[in-house]
């Protein structure tokens, strides 16, 4: 069972080929403390009707046959709030894209999505994301990420043949590299005391300022949801209100990067494990009994092609040498080879836009935990 009172649902933000699956096939292992739901957010995303998305735009058929079509922000977010209210067993495990939920490229929305805004939504100016405020608080956020010389030629790959008849993306689309939509996400989270940074360095009038602005925004919420002017058609808004009333404050920042994962799954993940409130065990990192492998494969076969590796996994080991870090010229050249002139061009001209996003981000990274 989870070692924490706290029930509010965990939040892995992250971007595509960040070894995000791989990491969320561990916590699959633990139906008895976790609830997992697989990239819920993309379905609003890519083929409903407020989708942030350009990719199937002009192609109504696909959108139709994913099945998706008409799902909006509230179906998603009303799924995921009725696991959290009606389950007192298990606490809620997501691990989506950031850029699902701040739209992609950077470009401010007018607001939350209209399918959200019934919802209270302080700081309403600075939000970066389509989803309110008020909802925001109520999970536990953390992040996952990778270097982009890594992460980006791997999602490429999947955007051209033969791969891409898989994935049914036959476009590579630098908007959806991920970071800086990620960054953007947690620098909102981090101004707004919802993530905090626990430092011995930091001034009474520094923590006293955190826990007031926290503070502020929750009482603007839960008077929101359940005072007397509510907006009636809410039907959970007297139940979040008291779900919001219980969260003691904000949770402790909480990086993770995938080359401290693959070099150190038991290290990193005690550390995560740690900072989540959920109790650490070594069969986490093993998966190779037929249930498992089933669960794993209905939950990943909406993104065809994408998860292949980790469906095909029954293990999170070490990897045997750590990678080194090749220069800008044997990156082009591996490129050049792998997906011709004008792949390597696009490949590095996009990950050198993301490199001060990630190096950000890194800062704040888990250092493992070593076994005591």
């Amino acid at each position: 069972m989870s070692s924490s009172p706290d029930r509010r649902p965990i939040f892995v933000a992250t971007h595509p080929r960040a070894c995000s699956t791989a990491f969320e096939r561990v916590f699959m292992t633990r139906p008895d403390a976790l609830s997992c739901v697989h990239e819920p957010f993309g379905d609003a995303f890519y083929y409903g009707p407020e989708r942030m998305s350009t990719r199937y735009n002009h192609d109504e058929a696909a959108r139709e046959k994913s099945g998706y079509a008409e799902v909006r922000y509230d179906d998603v977010m009303g799924r995921i709030l009725k696991e959290m209210l009606e389950n007192d067993k298990t606490r809620v495990f997501i691990k989506d894209m950031g850029y699902y939920i701040v739209p992609p490229g950077g470009d401010r929305p007018l607001g939350p999505a209209r399918s959200l805004d019934r919802h209270p939504n302080p700081v309403a100016d600075s939000n970066p994301t389509i989803i309110p405020t008020s909802l925001l608080m109520l999970f536990h956020w953390t992040f996952l990420i990778r270097h982009p010389r890594k992460a980006i030629p791997s999602y490429y790959r999947c955007t051209i043949p033969p791969l891409n008849k898989k994935t049914g993306f036959d476009e590579f689309m630098p908007s959806e590299a991920g970071y800086v939509e990620l960054r953007r996400l947690f620098e909102f989270l981090h101004a707004k005391g919802i993530i905090a940074e626990e430092s011995k360095d930091d001034s009474e009038e520094t923590r006293k300022s955190r826990g007031t602005m926290f503070g502020q925004m929750k009482e603007d919420s839960v008077s929101a949801w359940s005072g007397p002017d509510r907006d009636e058609r809410l039907e959970q808004g007297p139940a979040l209100s008291r779900k919001l009333e219980n969260i003691p404050g904000p949770v402790k920042i909480t990086v993770v990067d995938a080359d401290d994962l693959l070099d150190d799954p038991e290290g990193t993940l005690r550390a995560y494990c740690e900072a989540i409130g959920v109790d650490f065990d070594p069969k986490m990192l093993k998966w190779d009994d037929d249930e498992s492998q089933r669960t794993a494969k209905e939950a990943f076969e909406k993104w065809n092609g994408f998860h292949d590796d980790a469906i095909g996994s029954t293990q999170l080991t070490p990897r045997s040498h750590k990678a080194k870090t090749p220069t800008k010229e044997d990156e082009d050249k591996e490129w050049k080879e792998k997906y011709g002139e004008e792949g390597q061009k696009i490949i590095r001209e996009t990950v050198d836009k993301n490199v001060a996003d990630y190096e950000y981000l890194k800062k704040f990274a888990l250092k493992p935990k070593k076994m005591e």
